[in-house]
């Protein structure tokens, strides 16, 4: 190595026995040991053609079924668990509130879980983005999040209103959310920061990125948003069903045109902050300061695994055209 000597102009040999430090180079992020998969390429319209997956469409359809199949059972396995553990009858048609959050929390992670085993399948190696764990533009996601969801509200409505059907949810009484603060702060964690986290993650993380290899974005965010719908037939009111895919529809889409999942979770987590509220008839401010808390918490989520590279930031390209 040389040195260059300002007054001769020209490269300076360093002196005999004079050792140089290396020429210092580009901090390398560390990588996901676990999720780490060769990347491919795409066409227009794919999400970024730097992180397309190549997961086959019918595995879609298979992680639907293993995820909510290994959520049961592993959710009722830990109910019967804890219930025996503490004394508490687990094996009846009525389960105490704390076995719900606990046995419904355990069926979230199975989303999560089941989504990484399935998409491992054939020695696959995975990364974070391939699930939509990276950043994207703030004002443009927030934009898209605004209409999004102004018009999901506009079809709840409409919907609700042509069969004059408001049945409220009995899910926050399952959850035992009007016992006691403890219960009713922990079925709020439950609704409004797990559930999103790991449902995103599924249904568009997993699910919808499958099914695009298929027809495209556009068919794979229908199938994908009557699945989404059709998975809360056991917890929500049959006439919040299609609104409810409506939903699944759009978050495909903003998923799509962010090219991250980050702002899915946000949308998902704002939904279910304000549906828990209505249905605790909490005054209008405190819808939005639940929101703001659940959001919060994502956030210090978020600033988690990005600090472990579990979240990435977005390629300098941007998003491709479609």
């Amino acid at each position: 190595m040389t040195d260059r000597d300002p007054s001769l102009g020209r490269d300076v040999p360093p002196a005999p026995g004079e050792e140089r430090e290396p020429a210092p180079t580009a901090p390398q992020l560390a990588a996901w040991p676990i999720l780490e998969l060769e990347r491919d390429g795409a066409t227009a319209g794919d999400i970024h053609a730097s992180s397309a997956p190549d997961w086959p469409p019918t595995s879609a359809l298979v992680a639907l079924i293993a995820a909510l199949a290994t959520g049961i059972i592993g959710g009722t396995l830990v109910a019967v668990i804890l219930g025996a553990l503490l004394g508490v009858n687990a094996t009846g048609a009525t389960l105490a509130p704390g076995l719900v959050i606990t046995a419904t929390a355990v069926q979230d992670a199975a989303f999560v879980g089941t989504a990484l085993e399935v998409a491992r399948r054939g020695g696959r190696r995975l990364r974070p983005e391939q699930f939509g764990l990276r950043t994207t533009g703030f004002w443009h996601a927030l934009g898209l999040i605004f209409i999004l969801y102004i018009s999901f509200l506009v079809v709840t409505v409409a919907w609700q209103g042509v069969f004059n059907d408001h049945t409220p949810e009995k899910l926050l009484d399952q959850l035992g959310a009007n016992e006691n603060a403890s219960l009713l702060v922990a079925s709020a964690v439950l609704t409004c920061v797990i559930a999103p986290f790991c449902e995103e993650f599924l249904f568009r993380g997993y699910i919808f990125t499958a099914l695009r290899n298929w027809r495209g974005p556009w068919p794979a965010a229908l199938i994908t948003g009557l699945m989404f719908g059709g998975v809360h037939v056991l917890s929500a009111p049959i006439i919040d069903l299609l609104p409810l895919a409506f939903l699944g529809f759009g978050l495909c889409l903003l998923y799509w045109r962010t090219g991250s999942l980050l702002p899915g979770i946000a949308t998902h987590s704002i939904n279910n902050s304000f549906a828990f509220a209505a249905l605790e008839s909490w005054p209008s401010r405190d819808y939005l300061l639940l929101a703001a808390a659940a959001l919060g918490v994502l956030g210090l989520i978020g600033a988690g695994l990005r600090s472990r590279n579990l979240i990435v930031g977005r390629p300098r390209s941007g998003l491709a055209a479609g």
